[in-house]
């Protein structure tokens, strides 16, 4: 299934999109999408009552990320080699870790502000894991699927002179507003299947920038899930972004770095896409 909010920020609907891609009122079932709900067994619920659910009509709606603001907003660096190579960094022997403030989560298609007194605002496509059950512990990676409500389009927008020149501080740099846009669905997880097996990809102006593959993870999804359950306990409704590819302005290429009026377009294999356009904070 496929779960998403819309409407103007602060007052996002919760809908669900049946096998046919028809859009049908949730709030029937649930108030909203997020920690509660999924804790509260919201996917099973949402399933079952799929086919009674009435039509809405969402032409020209906004969408919002699909999950209300999480209580925790976890990312991985340097999760691909072939990223960690074009920024100079050696590929890490343990996931490396940092957090990212929750307020950073917006639509997936909403502006996108570049910081005030910011020269080197950047993109990175990610793989966002959303938790659907508290992750503590976790005995092994095998443990770690059965805590995963479903998988979202993240873009892990960076300051990098605030992230590597300002303290050293990656959640200083990764912590901006607007700086975490999410969605347009939360997809289930049974629906996405294997989540090593899914393409990603990001333009900017029409322009290639990335072009990966989660099969190039060098530390895979269940593995993340089940390491950070070590040191913390993910919620439901979390959220766990897990990495780029290569193809960042911050790698060894020419792309450079994002200005005022360009155009992200981006996109993983089924789970949709986003299109966010650059403003000025």
């Amino acid at each position: 299934m496929r779960l998403l909010r819309v409407g103007d920020p602060g007052s996002e609907v919760p809908v669900v999109l049946d096998e046919y891609g028809r859009a049908r009122d949730l709030r029937p079932v649930t108030a909203g999408i997020g920690g509660d709900f999924l804790a509260d067994d919201g996917v099973r619920r949402v399933r079952d009552a799929l086919d009674g659910l009435p039509a809405l009509d969402i032409t020209g709606m906004r969408v919002g990320a699909p999950v209300s603001r999480p209580g925790a907003l976890v990312c991985i660096g340097l999760n691909y080699s072939d990223h960690a190579a074009e920024t100079g960094a050696r590929p890490p022997a343990e996931p490396v870790v940092f957090m990212k403030a929750t307020n950073t989560v917006v639509g997936p298609d909403d502006t996108v502000l570049i910081p005030r007194t910011s020269t080197t605002t950047d993109y990175e496509v990610e793989l966002a894991v959303v938790l659907g059950a508290t992750a503590r512990y976790l005995d092994s990676p095998d443990d770690a699927a059965a805590v995963i409500a479903g998988y979202a389009i993240s873009n892990d927008v960076s300051e990098r002179d605030f992230q590597l020149e300002r303290g050293g501080q990656w959640t200083k740099g990764k912590s901006c507003e607007t700086f975490n846009p999410l969605g347009p669905w939360l997809v289930t997880a049974d629906e996405v299947g294997d989540p090593q097996s899914l393409g990603l990809r990001l333009s900017v102006n029409g322009e290639p920038r990335q072009d990966g593959n989660t099969k190039n993870m060098l530390f895979g999804v269940h593995h993340v899930i089940w390491y950070l359950s070590q040191f913390m306990v993910l919620e439901p409704g979390d959220v766990v972004n897990t990495g780029t590819p290569a193809g960042v302005g911050l790698g060894v290429n020419d792309f450079g770095y994002l200005r005022e009026g360009d155009v992200v377009e981006l996109g993983i294999d089924r789970l949709g896409g986003q299109r966010q356009r650059i403003g000025q904070a």
